[in-house]
């Protein structure tokens, strides 16, 4: 009896041992294996709805999904003459080739966005992406490339206007209004960062009204945290509507990448000079021949001013419009046709946006008195290449 016991005790054992090591090692044998009962065990799973159904908080695919195809890359290239060939002052070399590689001829390519903005295959990018460049391809997304040519451009705001066959219908984009927007605002940056391909980056807009930064000579930027890189410039900053509302165009970096400090021209001002360009081929500001500078607080209370409002001007151009009405440096500038000046860079742009050949009011504090003067407003003229 005693060994009949011992036998049954250690085939438990080995039973048991051996359930353990395939459970362990191979579940799957027990899983077709019958349930108490006759019952099959099943477990029971909830899929996510799919297509329209599902809901996708935050997302910002329908913006995207609009203002994507009006995106475009902008490839450029340009002729480089006057290299030097690096042999050229090895005497050996000079005797046996003379100069005749004294010189030689190299290629440069760039790399940019741009977005359409018309059926007409205008589109909008930034000066310094066609800046000297003597061919000009845009590629969309779906891989269809096109020769450009330049409309026209405009150094000072950084923007350009570029054209492209209409020869099928070509996606657009809608233009937004960069008014309205508002800090804290969601905004997406498209196009084409180190060539990698079209990408959508998202953040917010970070300031409004970006100035003084030493970019453009016309300056009012939009600030945002989404992310820009080389590649980008020219391209969409769009609201959540997947509306236009600025063109991308400089990063702050001390890296050469994205530290979450873009700037993109508004809406607004691309705008109007797009117009311009379409209409005319150029752009044309007011200008009156004065220099300015800020008014700091020891200027204030040197030239007995009670706050640092307006514009000092530091020079008056011999025979200009301001030469001809009477301004003097050492005025105060506080106003330009009605509208009051904040700073340089404020007055700069009221005075630009003044049409030429017509007269305006300027009104300045002079030794103390409040002077008033009627200027004839001459043609800005354009800067000069560097």
């Amino acid at each position: 009896m005693r060994r009949l016991w011992l036998i049954f005790a250690q085939t438990v054992t080995v039973s048991v041992a051996v359930l353990f090591v395939v459970k362990t090692l191979k579940p799957e044998w027990l899983a077709h294996m019958p349930s108490p009962g006759g019952v099959t065990e099943v477990a029971t799973v909830f899929e996510a709805p799919a297509g329209s159904e599902l809901q996708r908080p935050g997302s910002h695919a329908d913006a995207a999904k609009k203002a994507v195809p009006a995106v475009v890359h902008i490839f450029t290239s340009q002729e480089v003459k006057g290299a030097r060939h690096p042999f050229i002052n090895d005497p050996i070399f000079r005797h046996f080739f003379g100069d005749r590689f004294g010189e030689e001829s190299q290629r440069r390519s760039g790399l940019g966005s741009g977005v359409v903005v018309s059926p007409e295959g205008y589109i909008l990018t930034n000066f310094h992406v066609i800046d000297g460049a003597d061919e000009i391809e845009v590629a969309h997304n779906d891989g269809s490339k096109y020769k450009a040519r330049v409309v026209g451009s405009d150094p000072e705001s950084d923007l350009a206007v570029l054209r492209i066959p209409a020869d099928h219908k070509l996606p657009v984009i809608a233009f937004g209004s960069s008014d309205s927007l508002r800090v804290g605002d969601v905004v997406l940056a498209i196009g084409n960062p180190f060539g990698v391909g079209q990408t959508v980056t998202s953040g917010i807009v970070s300031a409004l009204g970006r100035s003084q930064l030493g970019i453009n000579t016309f300056e009012n930027f939009i600030q945002t945290d989404a992310a820009i890189n080389p590649g980008n410039s020219g391209g969409a900053l769009v609201d959540a509507n997947g509306h236009l509302v600025g063109i991308n165009t400089a990063i702050y970096s001390q890296s050469g990448g994205s530290m979450g400090i873009g700037f993109a021209i508004p809406v607004s001002l691309a705008k109007n000079v797009m117009e311009q360009i379409v209409k005319t081929g150029g752009v044309t500001r007011g200008w009156v021949g004065i220099e300015v500078q800020e008014i700091t607080p020891e200027l204030a209370e040197s030239f007995k001013l009670a706050d640092t409002r307006g514009a000092l001007i530091a020079g008056v151009m011999r025979g200009s419009p301001a030469d001809k009405a009477g301004i003097k440096p050492g005025d105060v500038l506080t106003q330009v046709a009605g509208k009051p000046v904040k700073d340089a860079q404020a007055m700069l742009e009221l005075i630009a946006a003044l049409e030429p050949g017509k007269t305006a009011r300027f009104e300045l504090k002079r030794e103390g008195r409040v002077v008033g003067l009627d200027i004839l407003i001459g043609k800005r003229p354009r800067p000069p290449k560097e």
